[in-house]
């Protein structure tokens, strides 16, 4: 078949729709498409992508080296065919002698050039086949005792040490800086982002790059990869953060991801510092100046070449990582340029600097993007910005200590940039209505909401002036956050182990040797601290200081590099400086998908729901200068059974009230009534859970109240035990396992209950990522339209921009369809939790009139639309619920 094949690799016979998806998904990265590819959640996407994609990659690995190998043979039988001299002499002997010498000269460099990409390959391919074939022996060889116990005695010693001030401090000052307009030279700052150990840099095999929004999805993903015929074949690497990869206990327990990243940044350059000794043969060091022991070339390559021989989940690699004694995060990257298949996160893929960082190449590439559906806000969420006027203040007077501690230490040029940034700051400051030097908490500001293009908002804090694109560049190769990151703990402490009885008397002297510090600041220089009232002694003005906002402060100051159409800068003012916040806004998230879309050879947007695709396309894609005819799309049914799945529209309640869920009507007590008479219908007839999703926390803490007062809510619990959604993440497990638990029980029980019923919200907790399948979702209520606060400045300001900025299709506007779009995607993500696998089976239960609307049900998934039936009485959809339910008992008995 032309640009496909007919069989994949498969651990089952796929169902026919899997085997269209996976034809589908061939020929788009054959042909180097942007796909839009949509299939419903329980129809093994999963599964679909991986045995499509790496079907294609084999394919495209083998015809690359057949065509090498072709090229090859040509070249030399060109090299090895004498050259015919034509009869006769002329005056252009000469000339063509000479372009004969330099045909021939290409021809050698061409096979030259072949022979050197096989040989390259070869030995890839050789080097991959040992991995594979002796992973168990990899170890054989450790020399793990010396290394470590040396490793070890540097780290202790290294805390124990203590040298003068003068010394200590060395590496918290910014080295000498050259702007580009000035100096063409190599810098010479101290660029700890050499993390690689000075190893050669492999050339990037073809490969496929997957991302999706959670880790936990990640390793689903990577499971599935296990579980497929390729497992055996395909070299795969996991790329996380070191907060997820990192296994030095003690620079895990520093919480903060930003103190994470820079105390290992410290502790590489420490390790490239340590073999480097200062005049007169002696090193300095400070207390701080300790290295990893994990991190050590030998064991990451060897960890890496096991990442390579088989695949690997994160939980895997740090297990691996500690029975190897081994840096898994370094050693993830080491393995990037030979892995075929990358897994990473959504923010590691599609921010800029973060992929360079991680070491992704994307020139000629795949890239998938599962789980796709609210790619837009992903992207702008990424490269939004917002800071308190607590954080600028905090980072005015970090600032501010450290010029006036290191001022006769510091080159002119890191003054000149460290003033311009004290100058950005308090013209910041100033737009939140503050003053610099006085406490954010005390000082008053106005209310209010402001909206500003970035030109005129840099003209509003006067600072239009400064050259942020050179502030910019400053930031990044001065490394003056971390520098300052690493002067702020050092002298208001680490924060580590701080409410530890063993450590009170150590914290107490850290406290008070700060408190000295910032007194001689204050007696001798002009620029007194920020800190709380109560900072005298105590902890909590430890903790406060103890962790720099610099990064925030260079983000967002990035973030006004922005094109002045393509953001908005939102103050909101409080009434306290503190509380207070200045944010920025991407209104156009196609200007940083471009370079992604652009570089790769093919990009896969994938998910469960992807409607509307229209403006999906029209969002992303058209404004980021895709073509229509570069644009797939694909979309499949659900391979459940048509009647297995029962969706209904109520107009209308039990005693014939209109169903009207808007704004100003959804808070009557008839409106409320009539829900609690529904959902006691539905608990009457609907066996197992019954999961019921409400527009947002504060309608369904008001209506739950209602029913508590009426008596409507004991009623209900009466039929099914009652759970509510909680407000704190980390409790979410622990509600689900009793609603199952309680679902189980009454299946086998005598006590009257028929089930569960889960009270949850939508874009909450439990809307997305969860699974209610079998009995524990047979039937999902979605009480009224849940449409985003149109009140609110922002969503009105991305309003206005597409109006301005998007074509209008519909008869609608671009803005108007946006805040349908984002209702009807929140709808769908909701009523997907029910139908998981081919034998489920659930009821859907719509109530609000507006969504028999043809162009509200259009924006239904399609396998759900084509199944829904709209009621205007309740009788109607009523006798319906229940012969649903009566027939699939009578079919399981």
């Amino acid at each position: 078949m032309e640009n496909g094949r007919v069989d994949f690799p498969f651990p089952y016979q796929p169902y026919n729709i899997q085997q269209q998806f996976m034809q589908a998904l061939y020929s788009a990265l054959d042909q180097g498409k942007v796909g839009i590819f949509e299939s419903p959640t329980g129809t093994g996407k999963s599964l679909s992508l991986i045995c499509g994609a790496l079907s294609w990659l084999t394919d495209y690995e083998e015809k690359r080296k057949n065509e090498a190998a072709a090229l090859l043979q040509e070249g030399e039988t060109a090299l090895t065919t004498p050259a015919t001299e034509p009869p006769g002499t002329s005056s252009s002997t000469e000339l063509d002698w000479i372009t004969d010498f330099v045909q021939k000269k290409a021809e050698r460099d061409l096979v030259s050039k072949l022979k050197e990409e096989e040989l390259k390959r070869k030995k890839r391919e050789e080097r991959l086949e040992m991995i594979r074939n002796n992973a168990q022996l990899k170890y054989a060889m450790k020399r793990k005792s010396c290394e470590d116990d040396e490793a070890f005695k540097l780290l202790e010693q290294s805390k124990e040490d203590q040298t003068e001030a003068q010394g200590e401090d060395e590496e918290l000052l910014v080295a000498e800086y050259e702007s580009d307009d000035e100096s063409k030279t190599s810098s010479r700052l101290n660029t700890a982002e050499d993390d690689l150990d000075d190893e050669l840099v492999e050339e990037h095999v073809a490969k496929i790059y997957y991302c999706s929004r959670t880790h936990s999805q990640l390793a689903q993903f990577v499971h599935e990869v296990q579980k497929s015929p390729f497992s055996k074949d395909i070299s795969l690497v996991t790329l996380g953060s070191r907060q997820n990869l990192c296994i030095n206990e003690e620079v895990r327990r520093l919480g903060s991801i930003q103190r994470i990243n820079d105390r290992c940044m410290e502790m590489q350059k420490n390790k490239h510092e340590k073999h480097q000794p200062e005049e007169g043969g002696k090193r300095k060091r400070s207390a701080a100046n300790s290295v990893c022991p994990y991190n050590k070339a030998l064991a990451k390559q060897q960890m890496r070449d096991d990442i390579l021989a088989s695949v690997h989940d994160i939980e895997q690699m740090l297990k691996l990582g500690r029975e190897t004694h081994s840096c898994p995060y370094y050693s993830t990257r080491l393995a990037v340029p030979s892995a075929q298949l990358v897994v990473l996160p959504y923010q590691m893929l599609l921010h800029e600097a973060t992929r360079k960082a991680a070491g992704v190449q994307l020139k000629g590439q795949v890239v998938i993007i599962d789980e796709a559906h609210n790619l837009s806000d992903t992207l702008s969420c990424i490269h939004s910005a917002e800071l308190t006027g607590a954080q600028l203040c905090r980072a005015h007077s970090q600032l501010s200590q450290y010029t006036v501690r290191f001022k006769s230490r510091l080159k002119a040029k890191n003054l000149m940039y460290i003033k311009q940034i004290l100058f950005v700051i308090e013209g910041l400051i100033r737009a939140l209505g503050g003053k610099v030097g006085q406490n954010p908490q005390s000082q008053a500001t106005q209310t209010g909401t402001e909206l500003h293009t970035i030109n005129n908002f840099l003209f509003m804090a006067q600072i239009d002036n400064i050259n942020l694109f050179k502030l910019q560049r400053y930031f990044e190769k001065s490394m003056i956050s971390r520098k300052l990151g690493g002067f702020v703990e050092k002298y208001a402490g680490s924060g580590v182990s701080l409410h530890t009885q063993s450590h009170a008397n150590k914290e107490n002297r850290r406290t008070e040797g700060l408190n000295r510090y910032l007194k001689t600041l204050q007696s001798n220089q002009s620029v007194p601290p920020v800190l709380p009232e109560n900072h005298q002694g105590s902890a909590e003005a430890e903790k406060v200081l103890s962790v720099s906002p610099m990064m925030q402060v260079e983000g967002f100051f990035m973030a006004l590099t922005n094109s002045n159409t393509d953001g908005r800068v939102v103050v909101h003012k409080q009434g306290i400086l503190s509380e207070s916040s200045v944010r920025f806004l991407l209104l156009n998230p196609a200007v940083h998908f471009a370079q992604v879309l652009k570089e790769c050879r093919a990009v896969i947007i994938a998910g469960g729901t992807m409607q509307p695709v229209s403006d999906f396309k029209q969002e992303l894609l058209f404004s980021a200068g895709v073509g229509e005819e570069r644009i797939t799309e694909f979309s499949c049914g659900h391979v459940i059974p048509p009647e297995n799945i029962l969706p209904l529209v109520l107009c209308s309640g039990p005693s014939g009230q209109e169903l009207d869920f808007t704004f100003q009507k959804r808070d009557s007590p008839h409106m409320m009534d009539e829900t609690g008479r529904i959902l006691s219908n539905i608990c009457n007839v609907v066996p197992g859970g019954v999961v019921c999703f409400f527009p947002s926390y504060e309608y369904s803490r008001r209506i739950v109240s209602h029913w508590e007062a009426s008596g409507a809510l004991a009623r209900l619990a009466n039929k099914k035990k009652i759970f509510q959604e909680p407000k704190k993440a980390n409790q979410v497990e622990q509600v689900l396992n009793e609603f199952s638990r309680c679902i189980q029980r009454c299946a086998v029980d005598s006590s009257g209950l028929t089930g569960a019923l889960l009270f949850s919200v939508v874009g909450g907790k439990m809307s997305e990522g969860i699974n209610f399948s079998d009995d524990l979702g047979r039937c999902v209520v979605m009480v009224g339209m849940p449409y985003p606060n149109i009140k609110s400045p922002e969503l009105q300001e991305k309003m206005s921009y597409l109006d301005k900025h998007m074509s209008h299709s519909g008869g609608r506007s671009p803005g108007q369809a946006l805040i349908e779009n984002l209702c009807m995607k929140a709808v769908n993500q909701s009523i997907g939790r029910a139908i998981r696998h081919r034998g489920d089976y659930s009821s859907m239960v719509l109530c609000d009139r507006r969504y028999s609307r043809p162009a509200t049900l259009a924006k239904l998934p399609t396998w759900i639309k084509d199944r829904t039936s709209t009621h205007a009485t309740f009788g109607s959809a009523f006798a319906a619920l229940r012969k649903f339910f009566l027939e699939k008992k009578q079919m399981q008995v």
